[in-house]
């Protein structure tokens, strides 16, 4: 009865999501409809090869990249932004029009209940949530709940979409995916199926990873992101004052290319950050500790979080940064705890 049941929501998520697919359509403008505007369909394929594979994302590039890829001259180039002009508006629009775009947003829920009521619903898609906080304070584990909850349908508070996590510190585990997918009632191989997963070693192999995945997100629905951790790499690669300026400005290009997939294919980028002691907080700061990344990562988060650890396997969030989320509400601490099955309320 029970398999059947699952089965039979398994069979709905997938129905839902080819609905969703078809609904896909509006929010990007494919790269091949650049040939019905005039341009060679060769220049189109550099254009893919290059991981352009939208109008939206075309026009989410400089000239001077553009001009950079092997065959395109600064005239193609030229010809390329006018046709893409044409077919996706870049101009300006109303307040209402944005209003009206802010519908598509979706809320996708961590699990825990008094944490989406402080996130205004769950983990926004066409924005980047940061958690920061030190080890063992329930970072990866919102992320790995994420992992199933972002599968559940819309009535279930969920992304109904497929979900890309790029492992930077050796974190991910699939086997804690299965409790989890208990937990929500799906089937834990179709959850582990819907999941694609890179591990990146070094700070250019995380950026490559990004690059390919705009393939990915424009033949299939995908509704959430992980980057886990986003500045381990950097910290890595990147030693001494010396190469500070080098380290922010690459850190500064890999965020501008998440706030771009963001915002094209409409996914929820949740990404984890370390923290660095801070020596200059001073005697009356109990706890002198400071998001890593400096002021690059901090402009380019949507939404920050601080998570610290509680009693036991409580946890507790606070939300450091949002720009639609009340002030009364952005300085409140819920509690969650981590249980088998990933994010829960905390239990008193």
């Amino acid at each position: 009865m029970i398999a059947a049941l699952k089965s039979e929501e398994h069979s709905q998520l997938q129905l839902v999501e080819r609905e969703d697919i078809e609904d896909e359509e509006d929010l990007f403008e494919a790269i091949d409809k650049l040939i019905s505007q005039g341009i060679n369909a060769g220049d189109v394929k550099k254009l893919q090869d290059a991981g352009i594979y939208t109008c939206n994302g075309l026009m989410m590039h400089t000239k001077k990249n553009l001009t950079g890829i092997k065959g395109l001259s600064e005239a193609k180039v030229d010809k390329i932004c006018e046709a893409a002009e044409k077919i996706v508006n870049f101009g300006y629009i109303t307040g209402s029009d944005a209003l009206l775009r802010r519908k598509s947003v979706v809320r996708i829920t961590t699990g825990s209940q008094a944490l989406d009521e402080l996130l205004g619903g769950g983990i926004e898609t066409s924005a980047i949530t940061e958690a920061f906080g030190e080890f063992r304070s329930g970072k990866t584990q919102l992320a790995h709940t994420l992992c199933v909850s972002t599968q559940l349908p819309t009535s279930m508070r969920g992304g109904n979409g497929k979900v890309a996590y790029i492992d930077t510190e050796g974190t991910f585990r699939p086997d804690r995916i299965v409790p989890i997918a208990e937990r929500f009632g799906m089937d834990a191989g179709a959850v582990l199926d819907n999941i694609i997963y890179a591990r990146a070693y070094t700070y250019e192999h995380q950026y490559n990873l990004l690059l390919g995945l705009a393939a990915k997100m424009s033949e299939e629905p995908f509704r959430l992101l992980i980057v886990d951790s986003v500045i381990a790499l950097f910290r890595v690669d990147f030693t001494g004052r010396g190469e500070l300026a080098d380290r922010q400005q690459k850190l500064a290009q890999m965020l501008s290319r998440l706030t771009k997939i963001a915002e094209e294919f409409n996914v929820a980028v949740y990404m984890t950050n370390q923290v660095i002691a801070d020596p200059g907080g001073g005697v009356f700061i109990s706890d002198p500790k400071k998001p890593a990344g400096g002021h690059v990562l901090a402009h380019a988060a949507t939404i920050r979080l601080m998570f610290r650890k509680g009693k036991g396997e409580q946890r507790v969030c606070k939300v450091f940064d949002a720009p639609n989320l009340p002030e009364a509400e952005a300085i409140s601490f819920p509690l969650f705890q981590i249980t088998p099955g990933g994010i829960a309320d905390a239990k008193d």
